[in-house]
């Protein structure tokens, strides 16, 4: 095999799978709920295996100026990248953007004391983390879910404090938790799929993601029984560190 054939090859290889990862899309959302506020969601950053910089995080929030920030889930697994995700956080709460996290399953595959550290860095740059509980934001209530998969997640008690009468904004990191929610919401967001990471068409059939991927439900704009919820097709990656046919993504939702 000549020299020229192998660069082709592995231009195509960059181009495929690699690139993907490196080419950050802001999807932009708009769902009249009525809250007149525009949320930046970021999840499953994977942060040993992110390819975009903290610096680039940093300035895309100080363009898109949102009124806040939501961080859905999967930081890392690995407790020899806290001092990673530290970096992150710190350039994301960098802006002054109020920013509200919960924690995905690559999370709870920490060391109890590695998680403990986890929830700590988040906390010490101003990011706060709900683990079903709920917080009045402003005009509304802002409800964090802790991780289905994980089955750290109880409904009940997050909503507990929860003002049926005002609106209500949910952060989860599994999608599947979404039909175990009896609960009227005005949105949800939550991550988790990665779009599929590999946009192969019957994927979710062969790799078993829960119901909802199997249905075809793994990314985007749905409407629930007890109301409208995004799926975004994360910013990093879990696994071989590649994407095919899907970009990394950050949500800016219009509400």
């Amino acid at each position: 095999m000549n020299l020229f054939i192998l660069c082709v090859i592995a231009a195509a290889i960059y181009f495929l799978l690699i690139f993907p990862t490196q080419w950050l899309k802001v999807e932009r959302v708009r769902h009249g709920c009525g809250l007149g506020i525009r949320v930046l969601q970021i999840s499953d950053l994977h942060v040993e295996k992110l390819r975009i910089a903290p610096e680039r995080l940093t300035r895309l929030i100080q363009k898109e100026a949102p009124d806040y920030i939501v961080l859905t889930g999967d930081f890392t697994q690995k407790s020899r990248y806290l001092s990673k995700v530290q970096q992150y956080a710190e350039a994301i709460a960098e802006p002054g953007i109020p920013v509200v996290a919960v924690l995905g399953n690559h999370d709870h595959r920490l060391h109890p004391a590695a998680l403990h550290e986890l929830i700590r860095i988040l906390e010490s740059t101003g990011i706060g983390v709900l683990r079903n509980q709920s917080t009045v934001v402003d005009h509304f209530q802002m409800v964090g879910i802790d991780d289905f998969s994980s089955r750290k997640s109880m409904v009940d008690q997050a909503f507990e404090h929860v003002d049926p009468n005002r609106p209500v904004l949910v952060l989860a990191h599994d999608p599947n938790l979404i039909p175990h929610i009896q609960r009227r919401y005005t949105y949800l967001m939550a991550g988790h799929f990665h779009g599929k990471q590999f946009n192969v068409p019957y994927l979710f059939r062969f790799i078993n993601k829960g119901k909802l991927a199997a249905a075809g439900i793994y990314k985007g704009m749905h409407e629930g029984t007890h109301g409208p919820f995004y799926i975004s097709k994360g910013i990093g990656q879990a696994g071989m560190n590649a994407r095919f046919l899907i970009r990394s993504e950050v949500t800016l939702h219009e509400l």
